[in-house]
């Protein structure tokens, strides 16, 4: 059995995940996507919109999430996000839904900061569907 760490992911509206069993997830930094395991160096990074991969002992599970920042120390990892949708709940509706909202970000967006939040929204959302 591979070590574990504690996972916390949490948006405005609720807890959305809470474990105590991750042995690793796999996380959209701004700077690049970047995996943490059980004993990592501590380190906070901002977040862009993308997936979340989550590996626990009990199963996998995909987080679409939008921004954020994380938290990391070797024993506990706290990501908080703006949004977030369980891939399981990502019906073709939900995509729709989340593409127009990030296509109207993107025409909005004022700097090149916010026109790469929206782009990387929306390249995440292709693996949905």
């Amino acid at each position: 059995m591979a070590a574990t760490f504690k996972l916390e992911l949490v948006s405005p509206e609720r807890i959305v995940l809470t474990a105590d069993d991750a042995e690793q997830v796999q996380l959209p930094g701004v700077d690049g996507d970047f995996a943490v395991l059980a004993g990592h160096a501590p380190v906070i990074s901002l977040l862009r919109p993308g997936v979340l991969d989550i590996a626990l002992a009990s199963g996998k599970r995909r987080v679409f999430v939008k921004g954020g920042f994380v938290e990391v120390d070797p024993t506990h990892v706290t990501v908080l996000v703006e949004t977030a949708v369980d891939a399981s709940e990502l019906n073709a509706e939900r995509v729709a839904a989340e593409r127009r909202a990030a296509e109207a970000e993107l025409a909005e967006a004022k700097d090149d900061d916010a026109r790469a939040m929206a782009q990387s929204a929306l390249e995440s959302l292709k693996a949905f569907g």
